[in-house]
């Protein structure tokens, strides 16, 4: 239904848009030939009405020729009566109406030097135009007939003549030489009748114009819809079908003209069409194949931010269905809104982030797709399981820095923390200490009890140490049956306290029924004076030394003489 509509509106327009330009040829046509008729119409009747006043002067001069005045006055006022003769007069060059007075009567009599010509009776000074009268001027300078259009009192058109009247070479005798122009005669008349000629033409023109317009729509109709509106109707049934994703109509081609050819060009297009789109139907399914069975957890959005994808193993790693992943949408894919925005607006150069989710630890890859004009088109969320890879790299990273029978620290870490905090301590002028013990006449142990009774002495003695130090020491065994605390910021006095506790606390505890006690030696920057880590540790190792020469089980501090502290 839609289609229909649409290709009749289509329809429509086109006749509507040939329609007006055929009515606008055909008006202007019109119009020109009205306009043209009624100028000839016009025109004809002022040659006429110039013939019939170039007769009456040729007349009123033959009736004055001939002597006959009063003839002349009773020709003038007959054709005042003529139907379509308004007004005629005869006017003297100052334009009062002639044969009206004894004035001219006189002055040819005076000339002819006799009464010729009887005076009238009566006499009456009529005065038709001004003397001053533009149009009368005009007549006397030019000596031509003037046509002036004008309206009657009941706002009907007119035409008026006036007319010169020559003074001949025969009227001199009466009239004299010295004026070249006798009178004016002014005719009259009315143009109703023509214009209603002219409206009878107009309404003729009108009715001719609407014939041939309704005809030319007619014909133009039939013959669009034919050959240019049909084959378009098809095009256009045949695009919306194809909108629809139904590409195996084909537009029937009619012709080779222009319209043939875009029906040709559609088939080829919708068959391309076609191919190409069974070979993306292929791809899609292979790549939903790939993504579906994939081990990664994959989300992706359009370009309004819905979620539109989410596989498997999305929804395995997060512990959520896909409605509710869908529902919430990528940014709270993981809980934290304002962390995956800041991912998103990453480019993440630097890889990919670590996060702990659930029982999972996730490598997320989160990032905004944009096309290459710059708008954004969709974003995507990469989930990797790294959990067993994590274990294991911590698992790694711990047999790298710990002792493998005491879980303490390995010689290893002591020797880079150690280095670490011998920088910091020099940089922020903090004190650093060093406790170092080992557990007394150990050898004697793994002589007489077996080397898996020394292991096991030294893992309760580990085990009291690590137990007896703060939270911020770092315990460490050294090598054999020592170990080592590193005590940040902690003074002479503060260590000796801590290895103290440690030589008590171990003194204290048994071995399966053995007792054990250890020797503690202790050294102290700025309480003595090192040149570097290693140098600090040979410092606790002579300390621990005169520990045991002084009878074992007790703590010595490094640089103590006599109870006071060494200098150098």
């Amino acid at each position: 239904m839609a289609i229909k509509l649409f290709a009749g509106r289509i329809r429509y327009k086109i006749i509507a848009v040939v329609g007006i330009a055929v009515a606008a040829g055909l008006i202007a046509t019109a119009a020109f030939y009205t306009t043209h008729q009624e100028r000839s119409v016009l025109a004809q009747n002022e040659r006429t009405m110039r013939k019939l006043t170039e007769s009456v002067i040729e007349g009123l001069q033959s009736v004055m020729l001939a002597g006959s005045a009063d003839i002349a006055q009773a020709f003038a006022d007959r054709l005042k009566r003529v139907p379509e003769v308004e007004d005629f007069r005869v006017l003297r060059i100052d334009g009062l109406e002639a044969f009206r007075d004894n004035s001219t009567i006189e002055e040819v009599n005076e000339r002819r030097g006799e009464e010729e010509f009887l005076t009238r009776e009566t006499e009456a000074r009529i005065r038709v135009l001004d003397r001053r009268d533009p149009n009368l001027q005009r007549v006397l300078a030019t000596r031509t007939i003037l046509s002036i259009y004008d309206e009657d009192q009941n706002g009907d058109p007119t035409l008026t003549f006036l007319s010169p009247i020559a003074n001949q070479k025969a009227c001199h005798k009466c009239h004299g030489s010295a004026r070249p122009i006798r009178g004016v005669l002014k005719l009259t008349t009315s143009l109703a009748q023509v214009q209603r000629d002219i409206l009878q033409a107009r309404q003729d023109s009108l009715l001719v114009l609407v014939v041939a317009l309704t005809g030319t729509m007619l014909l133009t109709g039939f013959m669009l819809g034919r050959s240019v509106v049909g084959p378009i109707e098809r095009v256009t049934k045949a695009m919306s079908r194809a909108s629809t994703g139904d590409l195996e109509y084909e537009v029937p081609v009619g012709s080779r003209d222009e319209l043939g050819r875009m029906a040709q060009s559609f088939n080829v297009m919708t068959s391309e069409l076609r191919n190409t789109y069974d070979g993306l139907r292929r791809e899609q399914d292979k790549l939903t194949t790939i993504i579906r069975s994939a081990g990664e957890g994959i989300v992706l959005t359009d370009g309004s931010g819905c979620v539109v994808l989410v596989n498997p193993a999305a929804e395995r790693l997060l512990g959520k269905s896909r409605e509710e992943i869908v529902s919430g949408g990528l940014e709270a894919l993981l809980d934290d809104p304002e962390a995956m925005r800041s991912w998103l607006a990453e480019d993440h150069a630097e890889g990919p982030v670590t996060v702990r989710y659930g029982r999972h630890v996730l490598q997320v890859f989160a990032s905004t797709i944009h096309a290459g004009d710059g708008h954004v088109v969709g974003s995507a969320a990469l989930l990797r399981d790294v959990t067993e890879e994590k274990r294991l790299e911590e698992e790694l990273r711990r047999l790298s820095t710990t002792d493998g029978l005491t879980g303490l620290y390995n010689r290893r870490h002591l020797d880079a923390t150690l280095e670490t905090e011998w920088h910091r301590a020099a940089r922020c002028k903090e004190p650093l200490s060093v406790v170092m013990f080992d557990v007394d006449h150990f050898k004697i142990f793994n002589d007489m009890h077996g080397h898996d009774q020394g292991d096991r002495v030294l893992c309760r003695v580990a085990e009291i140490f690590r137990d007896t130090l703060r939270g911020h020491d770092i315990a460490c065994r050294y090598g054999g049956e020592e170990f080592v605390a590193i005590l940040p910021a902690t003074p002479a006095s503060g260590a000796q306290q801590v290895g103290e506790r440690i030589r008590a606390a171990v003194a204290a505890s048994e071995v399966d029924g053995l007792k054990v006690t250890v020797s503690v030696g202790i050294a102290c920057v700025p309480w003595v004076v090192a040149d570097s880590p290693r140098h600090l540790l040979e410092l606790a190792d002579g300390a621990l030394y005169d520990a045991k020469r002084a009878g074992r089980d007790r703590v010595s501090m490094a640089g103590e003489v006599g109870g006071e502290a060494a200098t150098g």
